[in-house]
């Protein structure tokens, strides 16, 4: 589909609960837990939190392992539905079985630099388009943990995973989706998958070299 520009945004949407992804084995990170790894001073997850929080009705942390550690942060936190660490769309399942909300919205815990206008575009353009999904677009390529959705595609998606599948793609690729246009907002793809970027990043972030 092509890639379209956010449409004018309505107010925050209060219909809309923010699932924050940290359920992975984080391999490349040597096993450790990325939103409990300290960047600048605090949890990756406490950046999330804090940008993800005002843009949103309810938070969501998906987790899958040290569920005691996210609790402390104050939302509720939820494992997977299926044991085995098997990925975003599992997350996204298990976070629409827990909303209470129209839409749900993903985000990663290793993106730490989310965009104060994320919900709103995703959420505006979704409802504008009459899409059933919205994804972010960096103006190369699509990004599909940053994407919102119409909780009510819960039996779908938990039947698709049924199966087997894991394909982010593949699963968007069965409903009437809209990509929105993120070119302008590259920060927030910006994401810490070892120790390397972790670092660079936390220069960044301190004004170091």
């Amino acid at each position: 589909m092509t890639v379209r520009n956010a449409d004018a945004q309505m107010e925050p949407p209060a219909d809309v609960t923010a699932v924050v992804l940290a359920g992975g084995r984080a391999t490349r990170m040597e096993g450790r837990d990325k939103g409990l790894i300290d960047l600048a001073g605090r949890p990756m997850i406490a950046w999330i939190l804090e940008a993800i929080g005002p843009q949103v009705g309810q938070v969501l942390i998906s987790a899958n392992r040290n569920l005691d550690a996210y609790e402390r942060f104050g939302y509720p936190v939820v494992a997977d539905l299926d044991a085995g660490f098997l990925g975003p769309l599992a997350g996204l399942a298990t976070g629409m079985s827990h909303a209470r909300t129209e839409y749900v919205v993903t985000v990663p815990c290793d993106s730490p630099l989310v965009a104060p206008d994320l919900v709103g575009r995703l959420y505006s353009t979704c409802v504008a388009n009459g899409a059933d999904i919205a994804v972010a677009h960096d103006g190369e390529w699509m990004q599909p943990v940053f994407a919102l959705a119409r909780t009510a595609l819960a039996p779908d998606l938990r039947a698709w995973l049924a199966t087997g599948e894991r394909k982010v793609n593949r699963w968007f690729a069965r409903h009437r989706l809209v990509e929105v246009n993120f070119s302008d907002r590259p920060d927030t793809f910006v994401n810490v998958n070892d120790p390397k970027e972790r670092m660079a990043l936390e220069a960044r972030l301190t004004g170091g070299e």
